[in-house]
């Protein structure tokens, strides 16, 4: 693999793994619009290389999110040794919130793994979810528009109801073109969270998940020798350029909403579509 193609690669997934557009299904589309074959349809490589883009990934939203971190494990870790005889309050409910979002994406993760094959070379289907997903995004923001001035809602006016649909709904995001943070970010807005809320809400959903995943499928890969330089590559590209989506998608939510991600979407999936109806790709 050439270097080059390993820091597109970080770069693309950086970016896209935590805006509403869909990482995965950019990983897909990259390599099909250019025409690579970096693996030489090596399945368990391209899943090394993938673990390897989402630790850089994981890296990268840990640092820029560890003040969040580290005050909701204080909290949580606070709770637990003084014998959670109480019921939560304050960091230590949001820290139980956050925890309890993770179990519905955990279970149903290891369903979809257990079940389903790859999707991700249907490209049409990659470029359906785009589209439909991204005027589900669209429709959500809208609503939650309604309510940001007056009524807006942090995360810890959430119910632990709410965490489990914010959960299920993470789970359920595992087809190329959904998007993870697309998908939960579209909930959290129909619940009327606050856009910047909501986003960082998601982010911190995805930080556990991100790190269970690719532990869970670090287990039985490895790295063929000679591959090191582009993994690592591809892992630093990963972790700059998904600092800067984090940093970037919270200032942006700050002054506006989430429209421009849907029509991006929109517009990406229907040139998919087309070049595929057309045989130009």
């Amino acid at each position: 693999m050439p270097i080059l193609h390993a820091i597109l690669l970080g770069l693309v997934q950086g970016l896209t793994e935590f805006l509403p557009v869909s990482s995965s299904g950019h990983l897909a589309l990259v390599p099909w619009l250019f025409g690579w074959d970096d693996f030489g349809g090596d399945g368990r490589l391209e899943d090394a290389f993938d673990v390897a883009l989402h630790v850089g990934t994981l890296g990268g939203a840990v640092f820029y999110l560890r003040a969040d971190v580290a005050r909701y494990l204080r909290a949580g870790v606070s709770w637990v040794r003084s014998g959670v005889g109480t019921a939560p309050a304050g960091d230590a409910r949001t820290a139980c919130l956050l925890a309890v979002t993770a179990v519905p994406t955990g279970i149903l993760g290891l369903l979809v793994v257990s079940m389903t094959d790859d999707l991700g070379d249907r490209t049409w289907l990659v470029a359906t979810c785009l589209i439909v997903f991204g005027l589900v995004l669209w429709a959500a923001d809208r609503r939650g528009a309604a309510s940001d001035e007056a009524t807006g809602r942090g995360m810890a006016d959430l119910s632990f109801g709410n965490a489990v649909v914010l959960g299920v709904a993470q789970g359920l995001a595992f087809q190329p073109g959904v998007s993870r943070s697309g998908v939960t970010l579209s909930v959290a807005r129909s619940l009327r969270v606050e856009r910047t809320e909501a986003a960082r809400l998601v982010f911190l959903m995805s930080l556990p998940v991100i790190a269970g995943a690719g532990l869970l499928s670090a287990v039985d890969l490895t790295v063929p020798a000679g591959w090191w330089p582009p993994f690592l590559a591809g892992m630093a590209a990963a972790a700059v350029s998904g600092w800067f989506a984090v940093h970037g998608l919270l200032r942006l939510l700050a002054r506006t909403g989430l429209g421009g991600f849907a029509a991006y979407r929109v517009v990406v999936g229907l040139g998919v579509l087309i070049l595929l109806a057309t045989g130009i790709r």
